[in-house]
């Protein structure tokens, strides 16, 4: 090799490596879409703005929420996991449009592999609940009554395949028992027709029942929630059934690494921070709502297994 041609040589490695550093240092140079797969106000829409907020703050560029509705949460993943890997499409999500739709719905047109997890920010528990004047007054109570009559106990859920509706389900497989189970549109109808009489108890999340009136028998959790600490969990109460409802920020697959790591930083910061965490404590969140890269991808592959065996116990459901 010439002397000159060794010149050359290392110009355009040194341009190479400063073009791979360049990517981390200067992203992001314009805003960032967050997609919400689901209508605005929801708990998932409130907590993805104030992680947007703190992302803003945190990298120096505007992130902005932007909702796609429609398919209980699938064409908006869907144009996530179509999306450019570059860093300025990205998803915020329960982990179940990831995970179960693709279950349910084979031409949803991906499934998890398709993203790669940022950070987990959020964490659901489920609850039972019974209208105040219930005569259930723990879950022992509803496991008896319902071996006194198979199938005649109700409860209310927001759909076939929802975490409310698969934790009661793995429930059921627990105890033993058989539950008559009766889907609505949403956590508010089951709070009515739960308050109303109409159903035996319901299933929805513990946001949902904060303030709804009911009765809370226990938590789907493996600990307390700090902020209803003298609400047992099932578990506790002999039942160990704890159903994995977490969710946060993805990006397409493929994404570079510096910039992942990057937006994993910022992640981090952003939902530890003051703000974030006092909005977290606002909608029930359990105090390990936080989980890195590693973990939140750890914690999709399992429950796509375990939600595949939920499902496959309920037959077809398409």
């Amino acid at each position: 090799m010439t002397v000159r041609g060794g010149v050359i040589a290392l110009l355009t490695s040194a341009a190479a490596f400063g073009g791979a550093d360049a990517s981390a240092q200067t992203y992001p140079v314009r805003p960032v879409e967050i997609v919400v797969p689901f209508s605005p106000g929801a708990v998932t829409d409130v907590l993805g703005r104030a992680l947007a907020d703190g992302l803003s703050n945190q990298l120096g560029q505007r992130f902005i929420v932007v909702n796609k509705a429609g398919a209980t949460g699938g064409i908006g993943t869907l144009s996530i996991a179509r999306a450019n890997p570059d860093g300025y499409s990205l998803l915020f999500t329960a982990a179940v449009s990831m995970t179960v739709l693709p279950i349910t719905n084979k031409e949803a047109g991906y499934d998890h592999r398709a993203f790669d997890p940022i950070c987990q920010t959020f964490r659901n528990e489920m609850v039972i609940v019974v209208r105040p004047d219930s005569p259930f007054k723990d879950v022992r109570d509803l496991v008896e009554a319902a071996k006194a009559k198979p199938g005649r106990v109700t409860y209310g859920h927001l759909g076939v395949a929802s975490i409310p509706h698969l934790a009661m389900v793995e429930f059921g497989q627990t105890a033993k028992v058989a539950f008559n189970a009766i889907p609505f549109k949403g956590d508010a109808d089951v709070l009515q027709q739960t308050l109303g009489g109409q159903v035996d108890f319901g299933s929805i999340t513990l946001s949902s029942a904060a303030g709804g009136g009911l009765r809370i028998l226990g938590v789907f959790a493996d600990r307390r929630n700090p902020s209803l600490p003298n609400v047992p969990t099932v578990k506790e109460q002999g039942f160990d059934v704890v159903p994995s409802s977490f969710g946060g920020l993805s990006a397409p697959k493929g994404l570079p690494q510096d910039v992942k790591a990057k937006l994993a930083d910022a992640c981090k910061a952003a939902a530890l921070g003051e703000a974030y965490a006092r909005l977290a404590k606002t909608v029930f969140q359990p105090e390990d709502y936080y989980a890195d890269a590693t973990t939140f991808a750890r914690r999709l592959d399992q429950d796509v297994t375990d939600k595949t065996r939920l499902l496959e116990s309920l037959g077809d459901l398409h």
